[in-house]
């Protein structure tokens, strides 16, 4: 195996997001979310599950920071849930939202770890919604309120800014396949949303920079850069335009590249300055990744390609384990970014963990497939790509979406009738890693 070395100012992270893992749903004068309105459909998330009480990190997030500084974690990458800052989606800034976030930071630079918050993290306040959400041009005017305000209310005490977490689930899996909120079924429509939310991103990163402060900004995006099932032509060109639907149309324009030829005839709602607006110069990139999938031509699916069978060993999700798909992805963007910091702001498996009798929860399986992907991380720092950091998702079992409860994704487990933490042999495995011991 490729050995665990990283360099000394490498940055190791943990990660979370509010809707997941906050809790307090009707508590500190937050607005209602898509996922409040979403969990309450029956049938869209597992077991009528939602994330009202989650992990309980509103109060408890100091218990929370101790166990990642006695990890060795450097920083907590965690999102901050638009309506707890704007209730209203806009005007009335919620104190309480603010002095949230603020003690949050405080409590972490108290321990010695900087603070990565994420604007946007699927947590959409309903009532923006309600005018078309992110289909509609207003939602950019909105989110440009929303981001001015934690610039100015936060921006002293974070040190590491992401607009957007996962335009790809935001977009496709909101407003297309509707399995998350707010669970549109409409082709045109998510295109109009992934202008939308490309336009924002842009629009924020513009806002920032006349603020003047100095932490560095960037984007998160889970690319999806599958292989061809074989090497017919065919299926190559299948996994090109999978790669164009599912990334391109996200990167190329942030990169400054415009859209790639979407092959329908739906249309992208751009105006003037639009691409100019989305390229604004960022400092990072962010990359999710989990898995990668094979494709191949597929006459009867939308794009002409669908997902293939894969051989490897899948975690809890069903997703392949595939260490080298990171590789991969990881090489392309630093190539088509022409060197842009990275950062792998998330990365995890999902198992079947248990707390057993000795109290501990023995995940080998995590770590395994940890070790797989750092080695990945690992190899490509040596080949010249410049990877800066690494967060492991998730730092609690959470709210996972719309599997609810019945997925665990955390190094540290929670006993979710009691909200107990218990740290995962995963965890003392980043223990180890982060001061130099990782084998």
């Amino acid at each position: 195996m490729e050995q665990l070395d990283f360099p000394a100012d490498f940055v190791w992270g943990t990660a979370t997001a509010s809707y997941q893992v906050e809790g307090a749903g009707h508590e500190g004068g937050r607005g209602e979310s898509i996922w409040d309105t979403f969990a309450r459909i029956p049938g869209k998330v597992y077991a009528g599950e939602n994330g009202e009480v989650a992990c309980d990190q509103y109060h408890r997030y100091p218990e929370d920071i101790a166990l990642m500084a006695k990890l060795g974690f450097k920083r907590y990458r965690f999102s901050i849930a638009w309506p707890r800052i704007l209730p209203g989606g806009t005007g009335s800034v919620n104190p309480q939202g603010v002095a949230y976030y603020r003690a949050l930071c405080a409590e972490l630079h108290k321990y010695g770890i900087s603070a990565c918050a994420t604007l946007y993290h699927w947590d959409l306040p309903q009532v923006l919604q309600d005018k078309g959400g992110w289909t509609e041009r207003f939602i950019v005017d909105a989110f440009e309120e929303f981001v001015r305000v934690c610039f100015t209310e936060l921006g002293d005490c974070v040190d590491q800014w992401i607009t957007i977490n996962e335009p790809l689930c935001v977009t496709y899996l909101g407003y297309y396949f509707g399995v998350h909120a707010p669970g549109i079924q409409s082709l045109d429509l998510a295109l109009k949303s992934v202008h939308h939310v490309n336009l924002a991103h842009g629009v924020a990163v513009k806002a920032y920079r006349k603020t003047g402060l100095k932490a560095p900004i960037g984007i998160t995006w889970n690319l999806s850069t599958p292989r061809p099932a074989t090497n017919r032509e065919a299926d190559q060109q299948a996994a090109r335009m999978a790669r164009s639907i599912e990334s391109e149309m996200f990167a190329f324009p942030v990169l400054g590249k415009g859209y790639p030829e979407i092959p329908c005839e739906c249309t992208l709602p751009l105006q003037t300055g639009d691409l100019a607006t989305i390229a604004q110069p960022i400092d990072f990139i962010g990359i999710n990744y989990y898995c990668e999938n094979a494709v191949g031509y597929d006459e009867t699916a939308p794009f002409k390609y669908s997902t293939q069978p894969c051989w490897q060993d899948s975690s809890d999700m069903g997703w392949p384990i595939v260490p080298g798909g990171l590789e991969r992805q990881l090489k392309w963007i630093h190539q088509v970014s022409k060197g842009l910091p990275l950062y792998v702001t998330e990365n995890g498996y999902a198992g079947k963990d248990t707390v057993e009798a000795d109290g501990r929860v023995h995940d080998w399986d995590r770590i395994g497939y940890l070790k797989q992907h750092l080695a990945a991380c690992a190899k490509v720092i040596k080949e010249g790509v410049n990877l800066k950091g690494y967060y492991a998702w998730s730092f609690l079992d959470n709210f996972e979406w719309a599997y609810g409860y019945s997925k665990r994704f955390g190094i540290v487990h929670v006993d979710y009738a009691t909200l107990k933490r218990t740290p995962k042999d995963s965890a003392y495995f980043f223990r180890d890693l982060i001061a130099g011991y990782g084998e």
